[in-house]
């Protein structure tokens, strides 16, 4: 689940064209698990009012109107919907590149192989442990370690590209390098680490966010890694980690190309209301999934007038917008900071970025 991405050594105007890149869309907020992080504080459910299959084909016409976006089919977790399979094969056809987040736990051959036929060319997998033990933890259910790890190897079997993504807090930042160990030996094609953002159930555990300083150490770390190992690693709901990879690069006397480091050369930190959306179970668009703002609805607005005219996706679009330290910071049109965190500290989501340490120049 990785970002096509825009060049931002522009300035970015608030009215510009901002072309759509990927779209994260909650099918269904039910899961059969109950993380303690979760954004969504997702139970099994059933959640009145979530799009139907028709309403989501019209949304896919109305999104394929104006580009060829990633789509992530997330949740909850999207195998407990029934048309899942309809949907993906849908979205194929319209010539998206469609993806899937799941919890793993509920992956068989059957569904593997339903996978592939509908076009789905990867799927994410959430590990924030390297054992049962710390896993479990998060997930709040025993054997959901084993679980994950069951899936996995069915995806293996039938050539399922997948990759790990990992939720960092004080509970196992000490046990990352571990997991990133545990991602290269199970065969995955890239680690993704997300920095814990306090919203859903996630909220209980703001005391689990790691400082500002072991933010900034973890990023430096995450970085050097990236060529100590085989496979794609990407640091999300972490923008900080695009001003450390310049500082890092001119620090080295290193140019910044697609060639020499991959994606991370082509895009920024924060993407909500940019290149990136998130669309909810009953329809609502939002910055991303963290940022619970109301853009618009799909049951009442076509898709593509919520992405350009919504006037969150245009305070967001304006970097010279953004309150504190983030303002005058030579690197926000690079980072941009968390604008999720900056809501959930401050009730403006163009405040600074509250986890950063650096200071502009």
């Amino acid at each position: 689940m990785t970002e096509n991405s825009e060049d931002f050594s522009t300035h970015h105007s608030p009215r510009s064209t901002h072309q759509l890149r990927m779209v994260a869309w909650e099918l269904t907020r039910s899961c059969n698990l109950a993380c303690v992080h979760c954004r969504a504080s997702s139970e099994r459910g059933p959640y009145p009012g979530e799009l139907n299959t028709k309403e989501c084909f019209r949304v896919m016409d109305e999104i394929a109107a104006i580009g060829k976006p990633v789509i992530i089919l997330t949740g909850g977790e999207p195998l407990l919907r029934t048309d899942i399979f309809e949907l993906a094969g849908y979205g194929t056809n319209k010539g998206f590149r469609m993806v899937m987040a799941t919890n793993g736990t509920l992956i068989t051959e059957e569904n593997v192989k339903a996978m592939k036929a509908s076009g789905i060319q990867r799927i994410s997998i959430s590990l924030d442990g390297p054992d049962a033990e710390t896993h479990d933890a998060f997930r709040r259910v025993k054997g959901a370690f084993e679980g994950s790890l069951r899936g996995i190897e069915i995806a293996k079997k039938y050539d399922l590209p997948f990759q790990i993504n990992t939720t960092i807090t004080r509970a196992n930042l000490h046990l990352i390098e571990r997991i990133l160990r545990l991602s290269m030996d199970l065969g995955a094609v890239a680690h993704h680490i997300f920095l814990l953002v306090p919203t859903g159930r996630g909220k209980e555990l703001q005391e689990q966010e790691i400082s500002a300083l072991d933010y900034e150490k973890t990023l430096h770390w995450f970085y050097e890694q990236n060529d100590q190992v085989d496979l794609q690693l990407k640091a999300t709901c972490a923008p900080h980690y695009y001003r450390i990879l310049r500082q890092r690069a001119k620090k080295e006397g290193k140019k910044i190309t697609p060639q020499t480091h991959g994606l991370d050369a082509m895009t920024r930190g924060c993407l909500g209301g940019i290149s990136f959306c998130f669309i909810s179970h009953v329809g609502q668009v939002q910055p991303c999934g963290y940022l619970e703002l109301d853009c618009g609805n799909v049951r009442e607005k076509p898709f593509p007038e919520i992405w350009k005219e919504s006037r969150i996706f245009q305070d967001l679009r304006n970097f010279d917008g953004y309150g504190g330290k983030c303002g005058p910071c030579e690197f926000r049109k690079v980072c941009g900071g968390c604008r999720a965190r900056a809501y959930e500290i401050s009730g403006d989501y163009m405040a600074e970025e509250p986890y950063c340490i650096y200071e502009p120049a």
